[in-house]
This record gives C-alpha cells, sequence and structure tokens, in this order.
C-alpha cells in the first residue's frame, strides 16, 4: 500500500486526498488551520496541525517513508509553497508535486526542486474548452504537456472498416487504446477491430492530430 503527504488542505488538497483514499492509500495530511482537517479524519492515517515551511515541523514527518509528497498551497501562499518544495527534497522526498497557478510559479518550483508541478485549474480549462469545441470529442485526460487520451466518437468514415484496414496508426498519427460501450471499457484491440457507431473510441495522441481527424 501507497503512502502519501499532502501539504495544504485547500479545495485541491481536499480532492486529492479523498481521491488517494478511495485507491485505499494511507494519506496523511498537514495544515496551519485545524478546520480544513477536521471533515478528512475518517480518511486518512494522520492529520498535523503546524506550519510546513518550518524545517522542524517537517523532519517530525519521516518525509523519506512517504512514496510521494503533494505541495498544494493557495496562490496567496507562492513563498510557502517555495519554501516547503525545497525542504521536502532536502528532507528525502522520494517525489514531490507541487500545485502551480502560472508558468512563473511553476518555473520557481521547479528549480527549487519540484519533480513535478501541477495546474489544476488551468487543465481543467484547457481540456474542457477541447470538449465543449467539438461535438466528435466527449473527454480529455491530459498525460504530458503533449499528449492526452480523447474520448472520441468515430467518424462516419470508419465505420465498418477495421483498424488495420485503415492503417489507423500511421495514417492519423493515433493510438486507439480502448473502446467503450455502455460504460463498459474494453482494452487490447486487435488489428481486425472494426468501428462501430455505437461505441466511443479512447485515443493517445497530440491534440493538433486530434483536431485534424476531427475538422
Amino acid at each position: 500500500m501507497k503512502s502519501f503527504l499532502i501539504v495544504g488542505m485547500g479545495s485541491f488538497g481536499h480532492h486529492l486526498c479523498r481521491a488517494l483514499a478511495d485507491q485505499k492509500c494511507e494519506v496523511m495530511v498537514a495544515d496551519q488551520v485545524s478546520d480544513t482537517l477536521e471533515d478528512l479524519l475518517p480518511l486518512v492515517v494522520s492529520a498535523k496541525v503546524g506550519d510546513c515551511t518550518n524545517e522542524e515541523v517537517l523532519r517530525s514527518f519521516d518525509i523519506p517513508s512517504f512514496d510521494a509528497c503533494f505541495v498544494c498551497l493557495g496562490d496567496s501562499n507562492v513563498l510557502g509553497s517555495l519554501q516547503i518544495t525545497s525542504l521536502l527534497k532536502e528532507l528525502g522526498a522520494k517525489k514531490v508535486f507541487s500545485k502551480a497557478d502560472d508558468d512563473v510559479q511553476a518555473k520557481f518550483l521547479l528549480r527549487n526542486g519540484a519533480d513535478h508541478v501541477i495546474y489544476p485549474e488551468q487543465e481543467a480549462a484547457v481540456n474542457l474548452a477541447i470538449s465543449e469545441s467539438s461535438d466528435s470529442i466527449f473527454d480529455c485526460i491530459s498525460l504530458t504537456d503533449e499528449y492526452s487520451i480523447y474520448e472520441l466518437q468515430p467518424m462516419d468514415r470508419w465505420i465498418g472498416k477495421s483498424l488495420k484496414e485503415l492503417n489507423f496508426r500511421v495514417k492519423y498519427n493515433l493510438t486507439v487504446i480502448a473502446v467503450m460501450r455502455d460504460g463498459i471499457i474494453r482494452p487490447n484491440l486487435s488489428p481486425d477491430y472494426t468501428f462501430k457507431a455505437d461505441e466511443h473510441l479512447l485515443v493517445l495522441g497530440r491534440i493538433e492530430d486530434i483536431r485534424k481527424v476531427v475538422r
């Protein structure tokens, strides 16, 4: 069972904590304000009230024991995010994810030791814009700055044809990783899979290649 530390229990921290708990992970949460922790007590193995910009406070958490640490402070406490990110790495954190609200903040967080920077609001806005701007795109999950997984409606020109027949990956520079019907996902498709109108596709690729397909 994996173990995680979340510092900063605002809205994003709460959602992250609940999601990790749903995955049966061990979660420790920390914040300066005790009221922000109360509703999470049934979900976590430990909840600490304290100033995590203080090295001794963080040191008491046994940082190397966590599989990853998340710094989820709000945008009004940029300095605190930088300090905590740096201290976590100095104290032996295996992996640090730090929340940022813009590229400038992200740059400094990376310089201060963050292994990954999270843009929750930006990513949500981009994914919503992508899905709502096209009648053929139903959802989008960002994996990296370049690649995402898109839920697509099959194009009319594909119906009744197979992946092999269309030479799909080469022609479109996209990979169909699964199909979905009535909420059930079927992965590991064979080259002989035939596109059907009543199924949705989960496709891995770049947005520019997706746009070429749905244009």
